[in-house]
C-alpha cells in the first residue's frame, strides 16, 4: 500500500483531503511528513466542510504552540470550506515552508520503506 501511495503522489499535482475516517488521516498525514522533509513541494488541503476538519486542526495548532511543530510547517496544510476555493488555492499553491531536509525524494522514500520492510 505504502508503494501505492508513494507512485500515486509522484503523479499528482497535489493532495486533497475529503471527510474520511483512519485512511484518509493516514493519507493526509504521510504527505504532510513528505512535505516537511522535502520529499514534495505541493499543495496539501483540506476540504473542511461544515467544519469537519476543525478539531484536527485545532490539535495540529496546540502541537504547534507546544513546540513540536514549527509555525512555519503549520503552513503545509491549507484548509477551506469549498472545492471552488480550494482548486483556486491549489493553482496558485506556493510552499512557504522550510524542508526538514532538502536531499530527498521519491527515491529516497521508497529505499527508506524497503529498508523498513526488511526489518519487520
Amino acid at each position: 500500500m505504502h508503494q501505492r501511495k508513494a507512485e500515486m503522489a509522484r503523479h499528482s499535482d497535489g493532495f486533497i483531503a475529503l471527510p474520511g475516517g483512519y485512511g484518509t488521516l493516514d493519507e493526509l498525514l504521510e504527505v504532510i511528513s513528505w512535505a516537511q522533509l522535502g520529499i514534495h513541494d505541493k499543495l496539501v488541503g483540506l476540504l473542511n466542510v461544515d467544519g469537519y476538519y476543525n478539531s484536527l486542526l485545532s490539535f495540529i495548532d496546540k502541537v504547534v504552540e507546544e513546540g513540536f511543530i514549527s509555525p512555519n510547517a503549520r503552513q503545509i496544510i491549507v484548509s477551506v470550506s469549498t472545492a471552488t476555493e480550494l482548486v483556486k488555492k491549489l493553482k496558485k499553491y506556493v510552499p512557504c515552508h522550510e524542508r526538514v531536509s532538502s536531499n530527498l525524494n521519491w527515491e529516497t522514500e521508497q529505499q527508506l520503506t524497503l529498508k523498513h520492510k526488511k526489518l519487520r
